[in-house]
């Protein structure tokens, strides 16, 4: 199977960090304007720069999008595009979750991919994005209160949960920039998920110097 990935260097060594099977060829590019030719490719995964993408060119074949926030129902999407988590740190993963409208020929595609696929609801976050991004969130409501320092948290959140990276830690890994978007989206629905008082000084800072 032939399997076409726009991704950038991160994201090709994390799909590379387990070997594919040998009946999967991919073929990496930087820039979509490197695609001249779709028929030679049975799947395609779009994991930067797709807002700008006629995804008809595609002739219906699967087509994996990395969209956390955004939903496939709240979209124009076609119904053979699906969602995949490509954030930094989630494509190194055995397990990917996968938001589609139809469940044929995903898991030939991910198996060949040496990932389990589990298919979860067309909501922003996935299932694990929301889960660490509500960590992290109550991570720096902890630092705004001064109840701990930094290195501290991380240390105690990894040694008490057997946790592979500490709030901050992945706070840095995914982006504040992505943990932040996430939450305000998820917050208009829920208050729970506000982003704490900390975390939004950090991603006004962070958006000042950009």
């Amino acid at each position: 199977m032939n399997i076409f990935v726009l991704a950038d260097e991160q994201q090709k060594t994390e799909i590379l960090s387990i070997p594919v099977n040998q009946e999967a060829s991919l073929t990496f590019a930087s820039a979509i304007t490197e695609l001249s030719e779709t028929k030679s490719y049975d799947a395609f995964f779009i994991l930067t720069n797709s807002a700008d993408i006629d995804f008809a060119r595609f002739d219906r074949k699967p087509v994996y999008i990395n969209e956390v926030i955004e939903t496939l129902s709240g979209s124009a999407f076609s119904n053979k595009i699906s969602r995949i988590n490509g954030w930094p740190g989630f494509l190194e993963r055995p397990l990917w979750e996968l938001v589609s409208s139809e469940t044929e020929n995903h898991v030939r595609i991910f198996n060949l991919l040496n990932r389990k696929v589990v298919f979860v609801k067309d909501e922003p976050g996935f299932v694990s994005a929301r889960v660490i991004s509500m960590i992290v969130n109550e991570a720096f409501f902890a630092l705004g209160e001064k109840i701990s320092t930094i290195e501290e948290i991380d240390e105690a959140m990894k040694l008490g949960t057997n946790y592979p990276n500490g709030p901050f830690e992945w706070a840095e890994k995914i982006g504040i920039e992505n943990i932040y978007s996430l939450l305000e989206r998820l917050a208009e629905k829920e208050e729970r998920y506000v982003p704490a008082p900390a975390l939004k000084n950090l991603y006004l800072e962070i958006s000042e110097r950009v």
